[in-house]
């Protein structure tokens, strides 16, 4: 492990320089929830670089099994943050709805860790739930440090982010290690760990650092609620449980889901005077190309996996550490977007919202366009270069970039402040929809554990050629949708 080690301390080395420039020019409050993100999405991230290897290797299921699971648990974790987010902001408060989706993550990290299928099942549910009630209220709170109009909140939600990919990044070179080299339950008790630190950073110093930030509007009623909540949501996991062992449920499930979602945030608009009407519209219109990008984008932890360990000359590496480097290159990129989105506001030259998102459609599209070029050149016996899958991770990040935080930092600007917490579940659905319908991509892409690399090769860049065609055009038409959309903002940036 020791190109790993010499790596992390590289980058923290960078990371801490990076935090020692820009911290201070930000709320104090931000600084825990960066670490605490970081923490949480270390457990995330380690899980998922180990669980379709885990399944396909360890377990021996085949792709398209593994696939279904995979796809299942992605879209019901980006769904639950509806609900998460709805009792945060009628009930618990951003705090209390951290506190609680944390503990159940961690929980569920370490009963992964024991090798039965109810086990299995559990532990991804006990995750699902967890991560509902995590997700949307920390995101939340990041948005609540800063005033309405507040220049730095774009620059703070990219800073934020980097917290987001640092976990991302010590995950797959650490629990990826030692899942593959150690064995897999070791990976996943790993996971747990980084899940306990990001409760004990969030929970520690709270109150002095973030003030009245995340507290419940009405505390007697929190207080009085929390334990019926905290039943409640271990009552769910069992449903949770079912939904993904029986996964071919979600196929008409998801769909209502959406829906239903989309038809409650429609309700909520039409009580809400023009301008907050128009604004939630807009934001119900960048749902749907966000459900595209991250369609495309979160192949990363399923048929990229898949076509890396099968298709890539890793020259020893395994395939599971390759998911670091996406998280990487944010740590590397993230400052550089932080200062040009900075700069190009005090010139007056910042690209509008739906542009940066036009720039993320066509780039996660070029992204694949790099994995179709290499196969071009691929050696006979069907091993790609591992330079066309960095490029491909180089594309993605930059596209990622231009999405994600700007994303997260939209939301809190657009939603109305009593709904913001509700509001951001509702944009994690369109994850949710996303981890679906890229699971329908990754099970076009599966191939049987006897094919060829020939043959995978084959397979993997026809479908990657489909994905660049509608990636690329769905950025296009978005670029032909700005006015629109921008009338529908009123001068939200």
């Amino acid at each position: 492990m020791s190109h790993e080690f010499i790596l992390i301390l590289i980058v923290a080395f960078y990371l801490g320089c990076v935090l020692w420039v820009n911290l201070p020019k930000q709320p104090r409050g931000l600084a825990k929830l960066f670490f605490a993100e970081m923490w949480e999405r270390f457990s995330f991230y380690g899980m998922r670089a180990l669980l379709v290897l885990y399944m396909t290797k360890h377990l021996e299921w085949r792709q398209e099994d593994a696939a279904g699971v995979y796809a299942a648990y992605g879209a019901l974790v980006y769904s639950t943050p509806l609900l998460g987010g709805i009792v945060a902001d009628r009930i618990l408060g951003n705090r209390r709805a951290v506190m609680l989706g944390g503990t159940l993550m961690a929980i569920g990290h370490f009963v992964l860790a024991i090798e039965h299928p109810i086990a299995f099942y559990g532990a991804l549910a006990l995750l699902i739930v967890g991560n509902g009630f995590f997700k949307p209220n920390i995101s939340g709170m990041v948005g609540k440090l800063y005033e309405q109009g507040d220049p730095r909140r774009d620059s703070g939600f990219t800073l934020f982010y980097m917290g987001v990919n640092t976990g991302a990044f010590l995950a797959p070179l650490t629990c990826g290690y030692l899942g593959e080299n150690w064995g897999w339950h070791y990976g996943f008790g790993l996971a747990g760990i980084g899940m306990v630190l990001g409760l004990l950073v969030f929970s520690i110093g709270a109150q002095a650092q973030l003030g009245d930030v995340g507290l419940p509007a009405d505390q007697e009623k929190a207080e009085r609620l929390t334990i019926p909540v905290w039943l409640g949501a271990f009552c769910i996991l069992p449903i949770f449980a079912g939904l993904v062992w029986k996964n071919q449920m979600l196929e008409g499930l998801v769909p209502l889901v959406a829906v239903a979602g989309l038809g409650y945030m429609f309700y909520i608009a039409s009580q809400c005077e023009k301008v907050e009407r128009d604004r939630l519209h807009a934001l119900i219109g960048f749902f749907f190309f966000s459900v595209m990008f991250w369609m495309f984008f979160e192949q990363a932890g399923s048929s990229l996996t898949l076509f890396t360990d099968k298709n890539v000359d890793r020259h020893g590496v395994p395939a599971s550490e390759f998911q670091s480097v996406n998280a990487l290159m944010i740590i590397a990129l993230g400052p550089v977007f932080t200062w040009l989105w900075t700069f190009l506001a005090k010139k007056h030259l910042n690209p509008p919202t739906p542009l940066k998102f036009s720039l993320a459609l066509i780039q996660v599209g070029l992204g694949f366009a790099m994995a179709v070029v290499g196969a071009k050149f691929a050696s006979d016996a069907g091993l790609v270069g591992v330079s066309w899958l960095l490029l491909l991770y180089l594309f993605h990040t930059m596209g990622e970039l231009c999405i994600s935080p700007v994303g997260l930092s939209l939301v809190t600007k657009l939603a109305p402040a009593r709904i913001v917490s509700f509001t951001l579940g509702f944009w994690y659905l369109a994850t949710s929809v996303a981890h679906f319908l890229g699971g329908l991509v990754a099970k076009s892409a599966a191939i049987s554990a006897s094919a060829s690399a020939q043959e995978a090769l084959v397979n993997y860049t026809r479908v990657f050629t489909q994905v660049t065609a509608v990636s690329v055009g769905a950025g296009l038409l978005l670029i032909f949708a700005m006015p629109k959309l921008r009338k529908l903002m009123h001068g939200v940036h």
